[in-house]
C-alpha cells in the first residue's frame, strides 16, 4: 500500500526545504470573509460560536474552500481557558475581551487536569475538520500562551500589559503561581487537540513585547518549555510553533532553548534573524497585515523579498500578526498566487 507523502508544513517543519513554502495566514478565518461573517451572525455570543463544532469546523474550512492554503487552523480564541478555570469570559462589541474576578490559585489548581476534558468542544471541532480536510493540508491547533493569557486574567481584559508586568515585579510569587496553573491547563487542552487531530500545535505569545530579558525568560521561554516538555511527557509528539511576538532580538535566544520545531516571527524580523534561526529550526512569517491590507506593488515586493531571504531554508510562509477585518479578498489573493502559482 502506497503511503501519502507528508503535508509540505509538517515536512518543513522537520527542517525540510519545500520546492515552495507551504502557506497560511494567521486568523484567515475572520471577518474579512463574509461567509464568516454570515454564520458568526447566527450565535449571540463570540464564546458560544467558538463552542459550536459545527460551526467553528464550517468557519475553519472555509479559508480552504476559498483559497489555496495548506493549513488550517481551528477556529477558536486563546481565552478559552480561563473560562476553563472558571473565570467569567465575555467580550463586548467594540471593546474586545472582558473578563471577571481572577479566582483564587486553589480553585484554578484543582481545575486544571480537565481543561482539555472542560473544551472538549474544540476537539469535536478539530474532528469534525481533519475528516472534511485533503490529506495534503495540514490542521494546526493552538493555545494562548501562558504570560499572555494572564495578562488578560489579571487586567480583566486588554490593555497596555503595564498592570500585568507591574504585577509581574510586586507579586512575583502570586504570579509564577498562576504561570503554574496555566502550564498545566495547557498541556492538557494542547494534549486532548493532538488527540483530536491536530496534526501541528502553535503557542500564541501575542504580548511578549517589552519585557526585560529577565522576565522574558521567566514568563515565556520557560513556561514553554515546560508546555512542551509536559507534552512529551504525555506521549505527544505533535510538532509546535512558537510565536514570541514581539520579542525583538530576544528571539533568537527563544529558539536557541526552547524546543518548538518552528518559530514564528513578527514584522519587525530582520533577514538576517530569520537565516540565524533557519539554520536549526524552520521559521514563519513575517509579512506585515497592515502592507497586505494596503495592497498594491509594494506588498508582492515584499512578498518577492521574504521569498528570496528565507525561501532557502525552511519556511512557512505567514503574518508577521492576524489578518486584519478590512482586508480585501483580492489582496489574499494576489499573494497566494505569487506564492503558490495558483
Amino acid at each position: 500500500m502506497t503511503s501519502l507523502p507528508k503535508p509540505k508544513l509538517l515536512s518543513v517543519l522537520d527542517g525540510q526545504k519545500a520546492e515552495r513554502p507551504p502557506v497560511w495566514f494567521m486568523r484567515q478565518a475572520g471577518r474579512y470573509l463574509p461567509e464568516y461573517r454570515a454564520v458568526r451572525a447566527t450565535e449571540p455570543t463570540f464564546i458560544d460560536f467558538c463552542l459550536n463544532p459545527e460551526k467553528a469546523a464550517e468557519v475553519t474550512l472555509q479559508p480552504l474552500r476559498r483559497f489555496p492554503f495548506d493549513a488550517a487552523i481551528v477556529f477558536a480564541d486563546i481565552l478559552l481557558i480561563p473560562q476553563a478555570l472558571g473565570q467569567k469570559v465575555w467580550f463586548e462589541a467594540g471593546e474586545g475581551p472582558k473578563l471577571g474576578e481572577l479566582p483564587s490559585i486553589e480553585s484554578m489548581r484543582d481545575l486544571t487536569g480537565q481543561a482539555g476534558q472542560a473544551l472538549g468542544a474544540v476537539g469535536e471541532t478539530l474532528s469534525r475538520v481533519r475528516s472534511a480536510m485533503d490529506p495534503e493540508r495540514t490542521l494546526i491547533g493552538f493555545a494562548g500562551a501562558p504570560w499572555t493569557v494572564a495578562t488578560y486574567m489579571i487586567e480583566g481584559g486588554s490593555s497596555d500589559r503595564s498592570g500585568a508586568r507591574t504585577f509581574a515585579y510586586q507579586h512575583a510569587d502570586k504570579l509564577d503561581a498562576l504561570i503554574q496553573v496555566l502550564i498545566d491547563a495547557t498541556i492538557d487542552y494542547l494534549a486532548m487537540q493532538a488527540a483530536s487531530g491536530a496534526q501541528v500545535l502553535k503557542l500564541f505569545e501575542s504580548w511578549a513585547e517589552g519585557l526585560s530579558e529577565p522576565l522574558f525568560e521567566r514568563l515565556v521561554t520557560k513556561p514553554h518549555v515546560a508546555i512542551i516538555e509536559g507534552l512529551r511527557a504525555r506521549g505527544v509528539t505533535t510538532p509546535v510553533i512558537g510565536f514570541p511576538r514581539g520579542a525583538g532580538t530576544l528571539v533568537e535566544t527563544y529558539a536557541k532553548v526552547a524546543p518548538v520545531q518552528g518559530v514564528a516571527l513578527d514584522t519587525q524580523a530582520s533577514a538576517a534573524l530569520g537565516q540565524s534561526i533557519q539554520k536549526t529550526k524552520a521559521i514563519q512569517g513575517a509579512l506585515d497585515p497592515l502592507l497586505l491590507r494596503a495592497g498594491g506593488d509594494a506588498l508582492i515586493a515584499r512578498v518577492d523579498q521574504l521569498l528570496e531571504q528565507w525561501g532557502q531554508g525552511p519556511y512557512i510562509f505567514n503574518l508577521g500578526h492576524g489578518i486584519l477585518p478590512d482586508t480585501p479578498i483580492a489582496h489574499v489573493e494576489a499573494v497566494l498566487a505569487r506564492v503558490t502559482g495558483k
